[in-house]
């Protein structure tokens, strides 16, 4: 078994490390606000975790020819854009879309 300096040694190192790593971001931030780069990843980021997220969701639908299978998932994808091209509320097309999606498939016999 390690003696206790050797473990008290190993924690201050992790501690250090972890603290630097933390506070990193926060005195980048003065030479980073001007960046375009960020401004970018600001810009952009967003959209494509919802792209991302959209993906993985419909990825489950399978293609088995059962008709129906997919309708819960399709509508709550097709009112989650059309709410979103209407009013342009985030969080609105996304509670309209999990709700439309959750009536149909908890409906619909499967």
């Amino acid at each position: 078994m390690p003696d206790a300096g050797y473990i008290a040694a190993a924690l201050a190192i992790a501690v250090v490390i972890t603290v630097s790593l933390r506070a990193i971001p926060f005195g980048l931030r003065a030479l980073l606000r001007q960046s375009a780069l960020v401004d970018n990843l600001g810009r952009w980021m967003p959209l494509g975790a919802v792209a991302i997220l959209a993906v993985y969701c419909l990825a489950g639908i399978g293609a088995s020819g059962v008709p129906g299978e997919a309708v819960g998932e399709l509508s709550g994808v097709a009112v989650t854009v059309g709410t979103h091209l209407w009013r342009r509320n985030a969080v609105l097309s996304i509670a309209l879309g999990a709700l439309v999606c959750l009536v149909i498939a908890n409906v619909l016999p499967s």
